[in-house]
């Protein structure tokens, strides 16, 4: 079979929609989210289809899902052994913090089944229920986090905003473990529909496994596509930027004023530190995948639309998705930022490492 087919097919008789699948036309040339470019200009005589050109997947994916797996993996493992050692004495910062290092930890585990998928051009050989389950990996660790990091700059934002509040004092770390229990059910709510989109197919004589949706669910998929956008990411950003810049307003005024005493210092320098690691990690992570999904996801769904503009957008969406990952070891720099102590002991196995180097090398 060749890799390549031309960028446009015509075909000479006329096919409804829900012909368009994999499992009738085992060699037709569809795109690995589930979507075939191919529903414009039907009419009587035929129907146009085209198809998407993913070969810069085979190298961007696994070189970049190899670094993230690379790093998310030790960083995340010790994090979770560092917070979980001092669990007698957990704060509901670094509650919040153990739940998110979890969730990152639980999607780099799923990491080399994709980079071996997108490494031999997109086939799967490990079964269909591995292949939903690894995308509701993916989709349940990005919302996780994004809720875990919301939960995390609300509980700084009290602690800078309303210092002298009783209200969140309350229940301690057993509210703390409540709202992470919440959190996990929502998440879960979420992307359960996950399991009913995400799918295996036969696509030019091989079996893939769909990101988005099956070709015959690309429709039906838009709506929860866009849900879950607003639901699990666009609420949740404006929630943590209205957070950030009323704490951005606390800690610009001078010291002196009334109601900052209480967050200088330390305490200050700590709040600075997350909310300028938390903007990066959204806008790095978060931002760009969410934007340019669901612009691909309107694009998609115009029946109009060129098949040189979808393959655009589909190109565009899915060299984002890579950034959508890094936040599983971006979000353990979040915690070495903002936890004192892990840098001091850090430092100190650094400089410990270092020096028996060196006196080794000595010798």
């Amino acid at each position: 079979m060749p890799s390549s087919f031309p960028t446009e097919t015509l075909v000479s008789r006329t096919f409804s929609s829900d012909s368009f699948s994999s499992s009738i036309w085992p060699t037709e040339p569809l795109a690995a989210d589930g979507f075939l470019a191919s529903v414009g200009n039907i009419s009587g005589s035929g129907a146009l289809r085209c198809t998407y050109k993913e070969d810069f997947k085979r190298i961007l994916l696994p070189a970049v899902y190899s670094l993230v797996f690379l790093l998310g993996l030790p960083l995340n493992a010790a994090v979770i052994l560092k917070i979980w050692r001092t669990r007698p004495n957990l704060s509901k910062n670094n509650i919040y913090m153990l739940n998110l290092a979890i969730a990152d930890f639980l999607y780099v585990m799923s990491l080399p089944l994709l980079i071996y998928n997108y490494g031999s051009h997109d086939y799967w050989p490990f079964g269909e229920f591995t292949c939903k389950l690894v995308r509701f990996q993916f989709y349940s660790n990005l919302h996780g986090s994004i809720l875990f990091l919301t939960c995390i700059s609300v509980q700084r934002y009290v602690g800078i905003c309303h210092p002298m509040a009783m209200w969140p004092k309350q229940g301690g770390r057993r509210l703390a473990w409540c709202v992470c229990g919440g959190v996990w059910l929502v998440v879960v709510v979420l992307c359960a529909p996950t399991f009913h989109f995400a799918a295996t197919g036969i696509q030019r004589n091989r079996t893939v496994c769909y990101d988005l949706s099956t070709p015959k669910n690309s429709v039906s998929y838009y709506p929860y596509g866009m849900a879950l956008t607003c639901l699990g990411f666009l609420l949740p950003f404006m929630g943590v930027m209205v957070c950030y810049c009323r704490m951005a307003l606390i800690l610009c005024r001078p010291v002196s004023y009334q109601g900052v005493s209480m967050a200088t210092g330390e305490k200050r320098d700590k709040a600075v530190r997350m909310i300028i690691v938390v903007a990066a990690v959204f806008c790095i992570s978060f931002l760009p995948f969410h934007f340019t999904k669901t612009v691909y996801l309107v694009v998609r769904s115009l029946p109009g639309a060129p098949c040189e503009t979808r393959n655009l957008f589909s190109i565009i969406y899915k060299c984002t998705r890579p950034f959508a990952s890094m936040n599983s070891f971006l979000d353990p720099i979040l915690f070495y930022f903002t936890q004192p102590r892990y840098r001091q002991s850090t430092r100190r196995f650094v400089l410990k490492v270092t020096s028996l180097s060196y006196k080794g090398t000595s010798v």
